[in-house]
């Protein structure tokens, strides 16, 4: 596998030194984020499939009994579940940890206060009333705009209207703008991916082994939380400046990794 030391935060070994730990850890988790991750970018996001290998593997390492497995997506969960198909064992949290599917089924949503529902639906509206629907994903907690397939300059007069649009709904301080691959979210202020990974890190204990391997800005939050902690990594076709500790290009070394962990917690 590749590893790519990054300038910020050097760790070199971080990635075999991990996968050492990981063969006598008496607990583990693996934390990973869907779309980027898993998955390729598609333009229609209800094709968006894992990649060939994944679901097996992540089936298998269930199996085993010795790791928690955990999505953690910027979609809603619904989504995620339909996609990668997963038979059991595996816990979702999804809206970018605003609802959770535990390994059992059950599904939490906390709510969400009054002024930043009411704010949300004034940014529903001003899409609706600015022709952007077509482009938006609602979800709990949020509003994404994609503009993934556009021209460069399509794109950036997208982003520019959303901006000037959204621009006084985003200085209200229950919410905050999000950029992700190739568009925006309007969202909550909290939780984010982060508070998710600090909730998984409190309830598996000082003992488990952790990793997380994310693609987009939105998983920086959650290599923020984990570095010192356990192990992150990077997942993209292409190297940029990450907290991650390792850098991973899928589906091959994304796959490998899954094999190596497989493997080490026989």
């Amino acid at each position: 596998m590749h590893a790519k030391e990054i300038e910020t935060a050097p760790q070199f070994g971080a990635l075999s030194e991990f996968l050492i730990r990981l063969e006598s850890a008496p607990a583990s988790a693996l934390l990973l984020d869907y779309d980027g991750t898993l998955a390729p970018f598609r333009i229609e996001r209800n094709q968006a499939y894992p990649y060939p290998e994944v679901v097996p593997l992540l089936e298998e390492i269930v199996d085993r009994g010795k790791s928690r497995v955990v999505i953690i997506s910027g979609r809603s969960v619904v989504e995620v579940k339909e996609l990668l198909s997963l038979s059991k064992g595996v816990e979702m949290w999804g809206a970018h940890g605003l609802e959770r599917i535990s390994a059992d089924g059950t599904y939490h949503q906390p709510s969400i206060s009054l002024n930043a529902a009411e704010l949300l639906s004034q940014a529903r509206d001003w899409i609706a009333e600015a022709g952007l629907i077509a482009l938006s994903e609602i979800k709990p907690g949020g509003i994404a705009i994609h503009w993934r397939g556009m021209s460069g300059a399509e794109a950036e007069q997208v982003e520019l209207r959303l901006l000037e649009g959204w621009a006084g709904l985003a200085e209200a301080p229950e919410l905050k703008l999000l950029r992700f691959e190739s568009g925006i979210e309007l969202r909550v202020a909290r939780p984010d991916k982060g508070d998710a990974v600090a909730a998984i890190m409190e309830e598996s204990g000082a003992a488990t082994e952790v990793a997380y391997l994310g693609d987009d800005l939105t998983d920086e939050d959650s290599f923020r939380v984990l570095n010192g902690r356990g192990l992150t990594v990077l997942v993209r076709p292409e190297y940029r400046p990450t907290a991650a500790q390792v850098w991973l290009r899928p589906p091959q070394e994304l796959i490998e990794f899954l094999r190596q962990w497989l493997f080490r917690i026989r």
